[in-house]
């Protein structure tokens, strides 16, 4: 039972990192960001990305607040994963 739980945490942790990856590689393109599938992924990204963009302010043109979001939702994903393996009986 322990095992397609942990199948499917890992898939949707996988699911949210491609649409971060998304979202930052549609940011430099400005014309795309009007698309339809651009606005649905900003909506559930953007509220996650700028927990770290108050965080750390843009330095001019670079932004790495997204690259602290992506560590932070690893660490997230693997501490989600050891909690399952303690508390959820096999």
């Amino acid at each position: 039972m322990l095992l397609p739980l942990l199948k499917i945490v890992q898939l949707l942790f996988w699911i949210y990192t491609m649409l971060l990856l998304a979202r930052i590689i549609g940011s430099w393109f400005p014309n795309f960001s009007r698309h339809k599938i651009m606005q649905f992924i900003a909506f559930y990204t953007d509220p996650y990305l700028n927990i770290f963009r108050r965080i750390i302010p843009p330095l001019g043109m670079l932004d790495l607040s997204p690259l602290v979001a992506f560590f932070a939702l690893q660490f997230i994903e693997k501490g989600v994963l050891y909690l399952l393996i303690k508390v959820v009986p096999c």
